[in-house]
């Protein structure tokens, strides 16, 4: 049986983090749930695959059917949820929930589901990561009105209206891939001034 990867992953827009220093490793060994495995080769990018909204469609229907009116909201979000977007071939899918501490209030059914608990941040909007069974799907949990949420999908919103601003952010991702990372969150960390730029014009135009 293949040993799945624990390796530490959030989403591209993790944009309110105190990031004014990367994650250190201490850090994610604490919140990852099982080994923390580091990168053997460089983050793979992809150009944009018409097929990615299927599929988080595919993963919404089944988190909405085993987790019911506990489902309060489910968003997609990260690079795959921009067409024309180069991104990792990962569906990132935000999860709201009354209350993201009380995990027993949701994660048995997302396990029944094939999902599996990675990520656990109290710290940081009580954020928990789920990863799908496929491998392709990162799925994370916050408790209904987290600010956090809202900021997701501003830059998301954003990066679907504005072209330019969208290929500014490919093509930061297509320089900092190049990059050799220890964990997927060191390449994330590197992003955050970029997202911090783009986001700053999003909300400044009223978004």
């Amino acid at each position: 049986m293949r040993k799945p990867n624990a390796t530490i992953a959030y989403t591209d827009t993790n944009v309110n983090r105190d990031q004014s220093t990367a994650l250190d490793e201490e850090y994610l060994r604490t919140a990852t749930v099982g080994e923390l495995i580091p990168l053997t080769e460089r983050i793979v990018l992809v150009e944009y695959d018409v097929r990615w909204p299927d599929r988080f469609e595919q993963e919404a229907n089944r988190i909405r059917t085993v987790l019911g009116e506990h489902a309060l909201q489910v968003e997609h979000v990260g690079s795959t949820s921009v067409p024309g977007l180069t991104a990792k071939p990962i569906i990132d899918i935000v999860l709201l929930v009354t209350d993201s501490r009380n995990e027993l209030a949701y994660a048995p059914a997302l396990e029944t589901a094939g999902y599996q608990l990675r990520i656990r941040e109290p710290e940081w909007n009580e954020h928990r990561m789920f990863k799908g069974a496929a491998g392709d799907v990162n799925l994370h949990v916050f408790s209904a009105g987290c600010p956090e949420v809202e900021r997701m999908v501003t830059f998301r919103d954003w990066l679907r209206a504005n072209a330019g601003d969208r290929e500014l952010y490919a093509q930061s991702k297509r320089v900092l891939a190049q990059t050799d990372w220890k964990y997927t969150q060191n390449y994330a960390d590197a992003k955050t001034a970029v997202i911090q730029q783009i986001l700053c014009k999003a909300q400044s135009a009223g978004h």
